[in-house]
């Protein structure tokens, strides 16, 4: 009995593979693999993944702190680094892999055996689902490194799976993405689809865009300079984001279950745990930035901003609140944008990927712009002529001037304003004042995985370098 019991324990703890007999029973019955809509699944799935992306739960996401956009006021753990004591990196790994990848995988299979579905409706629905799910993957790979892959999804087959190789997992979604986007010319999920309900022209442009963000991510890393100019190529022909209007967003509803997690976090909860960082404030100030009213409230005054030091045990009082768009239940939360596009093709201009270095001014001004425009924000082009702004009179290299507008303009995406910093290397981020621990570059495994699948997680902690929160990952070579 103890033996039946503890695999019955490790099937349901295994976050790579985590499940129950209720998911079971719901999603993957194997004589009637149509018993959920497929598309339920699809829009299911694809909340799971903004709510998580965009939530500020210190119990499942703190890219914020890690961006160092906000620190914390009573309880300031999370911005100090400790990343384990609420389960942080266990959360976010189950939820990926269980209520997205695992919904989207069900949702491809479902779709397959629907024999009402014309192929051309069915292909356009697996390739929305490959795209979702090479984010996801992608994300897992820059946030963790090594992780299972080939067996991840096989609970039944592989109860403790292997970790693959990061940068053979990223090779392989890059494949996947490039044939996945040419199969998007139905509607495919259509009303069911929250994202862009089923335009396809949107859909090819998010793949493109994600396939630009991904042969931007790996440009540095040793071996992968054709790869990434091949994928970096293929994006920009396809045809990239060229508008805030094609953001790969979610509208969120003004009534519970469906509001942003944001606001079920600063508002609903009652709490008052965040504040705007010293770090982003002091930058956006002597910048005089335009955003500030946009991003921050004015609680201290018109046009007075103080950020709180970050890690520190800050009164909320003291300093600058979030701005009203953060309390706003039905605001929009976005995975990927154009400002965030814009700023890639800069990249790509500087190192002649796509365009030349000359046309790198105008792809950093465009970042910018959309930036603005997304917050509503005035004063855009006498901001871009600020020499500590403007291009050619900025200081710094052309990573550097990049990046710094990029972790800017990242303002409430959590976890692009930490990879910007983990891409660019700018700004330069405080050490928390508590614990004065280094900024982390990934997160560890969960804990479940040493504990359940310890053979496999020892052999990826070794891969890597160690299972530390300063390991660098193989695409961060800076």
């Amino acid at each position: 009995m103890k033996k039946i019991i503890l695999t019955v324990f490790t099937f349901v703890a295994l976050v790579s593979c985590q499940t129950d007999e209720a998911y079971e029973d719901l999603n993957r019955d194997p004589k009637n693999p149509t018993q959920v809509e497929a598309a339920f699944l699809f829009t299911a799935a694809t909340k799971s993944l903004y709510d998580q992306m965009t939530s500020t739960n210190v119990n499942t996401n703190v890219f914020r702190m890690l961006g160092q956009h906000w620190t914390e006021t009573t309880y300031t753990d999370e911005a100090n680094f400790d990343l384990n004591g609420r389960n942080i990196t266990q959360n976010h790994w189950s939820e990926l892999y269980r209520d997205v990848l695992l919904d989207l995988t069900t949702a491809r299979e479902n779709t397959n055996n629907d024999a009402v579905l014309t192929q051309v409706e069915k292909d356009t629905r697996n390739a929305q689902i490959e795209i979702l799910m090479v984010y996801t993957w992608a994300h897992l790979v820059e946030t963790y490194g090594d992780i299972p892959y080939t067996q991840a999804l096989s609970p039944n087959e592989f109860v403790l799976p292997a970790y693959d190789d990061a940068a053979t997992i990223y090779t392989d979604l890059l494949a996947r993405l490039t044939a996945a986007i040419p199969n998007i010319t139905d509607s495919g999920f259509g009303a069911a689809d929250p994202i862009y309900g089923g335009d396809s022209a949107k859909w090819q442009k998010f793949g493109n865009s994600l396939l630009l963000r991904m042969g931007i991510r790996i440009a540095d890393a040793p071996g992968f300079s054709t790869l990434s100019q091949a994928a970096v190529t293929t994006a920009v022909s396809g045809g990239v984001f060229t508008s805030n209007d094609d953001n790969a967003s979610l509208v969120y509803s003004g009534t519970t279950p469906n509001t942003n997690p944001v606001w079920v976090d600063l508002v609903q909860s009652g709490r008052s745990d965040f504040i705007a960082a010293n770090t982003l404030v002091d930058i956006m100030n002597a910048l005089e930035d335009p955003r500030r009213p946009f991003y921050f409230d004015q609680n201290l005054g018109a046009g007075i901003y103080k950020g709180g030091p970050y890690g520190d045990n800050n009164s909320y009082s003291l300093y600058t609140h979030l701005g009203d768009r953060m309390l706003d239940p039905t605001n929009p939360a976005s995975i990927l944008d154009y400002s965030e596009v814009s700023f890639y093709l800069a990249d790509a201009a500087e190192r002649s990927l796509s365009g030349t270095p000359a046309m790198a001014a105008e792809f950093y001004n465009e970042g910018i712009r959309a930036s603005f425009n997304e917050w509503g924000a005035p004063g855009v082009e006498a901001y871009l002529a600020k020499p500590a702004v403007k291009y050619t009179t900025a200081p710094g290299t052309w990573k550097e001037k990049i990046g710094k507008q990029f972790w800017l303009a990242m303002y409430n995406r959590g976890y692009e304003a930490w990879t910007a910093w983990r891409t660019y290397d700018v700004p330069t981020l405080n050490l928390p004042a508590e614990s004065g621990l280094p900024v982390p570059t990934r997160y560890t495994y969960p804990v479940n995985e040493q504990n359940l699948n310890e053979v496999n997680w020892s052999a990826a902690s070794a891969a890597i370098g160690g299972d530390e929160q300063t390991t660098k990952l193989f695409w961060d070579v800076n």
